[in-house]
């Protein structure tokens, strides 16, 4: 018995539908993927700028501008691309020293090959300080400098350091540790700004300034006796300030009395040399009355001196004369 194969011409419809269907997939998901594909790539674009940033679109490599906070798109690399740079934020740098941990009660420790300097004087200081920065040019700064936080740390350390070289040990420790601090902050801007940098130096704090801690116990013995030196001349002055004023108003009220004498004596010998005129010319004038009168005169200036007693006699009784009475003198 021969074998044989029926045909059905529609077993070869079925089968050419099913690759036809088997390859339709196929394109299908290839489509997808490339869609998908694009849509990720296009996604590169997008960006977010934060609140108080700003970002510099790049186009090929080259700034073409800036777009504020929110989200913005871009075209995808290589043909655009963006750099964000905060521009509100101010930034601290620590010098001598760095936080541990913030919060309510923050802790620091002391960096010392940062902190010790050397003055003017020869003498080792240690000071802590805190330069605090912010970016006023986003431009400058992303593209003119390269890791500006570093290069403004290292150029603050460095003008501190030739600010104290320049002053004495006592200087910095009182009257000039402020000067000191505006002197960098504007040394500082000076040099960003040669820089071209965009960075704005906003304030350097010298918050601790104390000699080196092996030293700290004679150099406050030295400033406990300038405060007592200071003590002992200040009550000198208020001693001096007290007995002076009195010396010189006890002084001058002596002066006072000795003048008033001398007036009063200049004037009284001008009346006794006025009288004497006077009388000396009465006298030329006439000789015994004037003779009789100053021995009358005498006499009764002896007897009102004197407690000089008379007694009279008339008739049988002694009378008792009290001179001193009869002219108003002194009463016995």
């Amino acid at each position: 018995m021969a074998e044989y194969e029926i045909f059905d011409p529609n077993d070869e419809f079925k089968n050419e539908t099913k690759k036809g269907r088997g390859s339709g997939w196929w394109k299908n998901i290839i489509i997808v993927a490339i869609i998908v594909a694009i849509g990720i790539y296009m996604l590169t674009g997008v960006y977010q700028v934060g609140p108080s940033e700003v970002a510099l679109v790049k186009t090929f490599g080259e700034y073409t501008s800036t777009t504020g906070p929110g989200i913005h798109f871009h075209l995808p690399v290589p043909f655009q691309s963006h750099v964000i740079v905060d521009v509100r934020t101010i930034n601290k740098i620590e010098i001598g020293f760095r936080t541990t941990s913030d919060g309510r009660t923050p802790s620091y420790r002391s960096v010392n090959e940062e902190a010790e300097m050397i003055t003017g004087d020869q003498n080792i200081i240690s000071i802590e300080a805190v330069v605090q920065y912010k970016v006023n040019d986003p431009v400058a700064y992303a593209f003119n400098v390269i890791q500006g936080y570093d290069l403004v740390k290292s150029t603050a350390e460095s003008v501190l350091r030739e600010k104290v070289a320049s002053s004495e040990l006592e200087k910095v420790l009182t009257i000039e540790r402020d000067k000191i601090a505006m002197e960098t902050s504007q040394t500082i801007q000076e040099i960003m700004d040669s820089y071209n940098s965009g960075v704005q130096i906003e304030n350097v704090y010298l918050q601790a300034v104390t000699p080196p801690a092996p030293v700290v116990p004679a150099f406050d013995d030295v400033n406990n006796a300038r405060q007592d030196q200071q003590t002992f001349i200040n009550e000198a002055q208020r001693y001096t300030n007290d007995v002076i004023p009195r010396a010189e108003g006890q002084a001058q009220r002596i002066i006072n009395d000795a003048e008033a004498y001398a007036y009063q004596q200049v004037a009284k010998a001008t009346g006794e040399a006025e009288r004497f005129k006077a009388l000396l010319e009465e006298y030329q004038n006439s000789e015994e009355v004037t003779k009789k009168r100053l021995i009358l005169d005498s006499v009764q200036q002896m007897i009102e001196n004197s407690k000089m007693q008379v007694i009279s006699e008339k008739g049988d009784t002694l009378n008792f004369l009290n001179l001193s009475e009869i002219i108003g003198g002194e009463q016995q």
